[in-house]
């Protein structure tokens, strides 16, 4: 059966991965709460929907695409939300990285009506959307994440289905708490090659080749610090508001984790030298704003 797609939210990330499935020859509706984001989906053969309700009776899948765990609820649940209209059957896959507690809370109440929910939090950024190359952590039951899987191969490169509703969020948040830390790592390494007198650029390229590369080292620094670009389309308000969900959830298991615990005082610190608007890759000025600030 072919799936009839809403995509609910349609920022950097949804409307790329909206765009993604037009492209894969897909049925995709479009909702966001800006009619210019809405012109923009419809100019990438994303069909426009000014009524959240209306998108969501027209469509057997539902991509949700959202800031925060509480929107996500809202949406879902809320007054005029989608429980009131959704369709037996239909299967809500929410993009968001959001919390445990709220997929499972969302997904126990739309069980009752015969809706699936799975959270499936992605990484690549807005590029990665476009070009159907994200990659994605699924939390849900099994035949679920089966059923979806046509959709979810169009979107992504790599999917791993890790467990049940809510372990694709902690699964995402441990991902973004080490994204966190290697962005902030990387700069203090580099700052340490470029003080003992080698090149940076040079530096970056024998840690990403090394045993301390990552995706900070191969990906982050040579496409948007380095440069100075700092474009990657993910800002510093969204990384802060997951580095605070890793902080929250180690602080509810009661765990003691120095390195987490100093990464998340690190990026709450650094309010006062970057703003929320700006890219997330801008942490690194917090370490050394001469080479990886302004232009020299």
């Amino acid at each position: 059966m072919q799936h009839v797609i809403g995509v609910i939210g349609l920022g950097n990330m949804g409307r790329n991965m909206a765009a993604t499935l037009v492209k894969k020859e897909f049925t995709v509706y479009g909702f966001d709460l800006s009619a210019d984001v809405r012109q923009l989906a419809s100019e990438q053969g994303i069909l426009p929907e000014n009524d959240v309700l209306e998108l969501a009776k027209k469509c057997s899948t539902i991509i949700l695409s959202l800031p925060k765990a509480e929107h996500v609820e809202a949406v879902c649940l809320g007054e005029n939300g989608l429980k009131a209209v959704l369709n037996q059957g239909t299967t809500i896959i929410d993009t968001t990285t959001s919390v445990a507690e709220t997929s499972r809370k969302v997904a126990q109440e739309l069980e009752s009506l015969g809706v699936e929910f799975v959270d499936a939090p992605v990484s690549g950024g807005p590029a990665g959307a476009a070009s159907g190359t994200m990659s994605m952590v699924v939390g849900g039951k099994k035949a679920t994440y089966e059923h979806v899987l046509p959709v979810l191969e169009a979107m992504t490169r790599v999917r791993i289905h890790v467990g049940e509703v809510g372990a694709g969020n902690i699964a995402k948040i441990a991902n973004n708490l080490l994204a966190a830390a290697h962005l902030i790592t990387t700069a203090e390494a580099l700052t340490m090659a470029e003080k003992a007198g080698l090149d940076p650029e040079q530096a970056l390229q024998a840690i990403s080749a090394g045993s301390g590369g990552s995706a900070a080292s191969q990906v982050m620094f040579p496409n948007w610090v380095m440069n100075k670009a700092y474009n990657s389309g993910f800002t510093m308000a969204l990384m802060r508001k997951d580095v605070g969900l890793a902080k929250d959830l180690v602080e509810s298991l009661g765990l003691d984790l120095p390195m987490a615990q100093k990464t998340a005082e690190l990026w709450s610190a650094s309010v006062d030298q970057v703003e929320d608007s700006d890219d997330f890759c801008a942490i690194a000025k917090c370490t050394n704003p001469a080479l990886f600030g302004e232009e020299k």
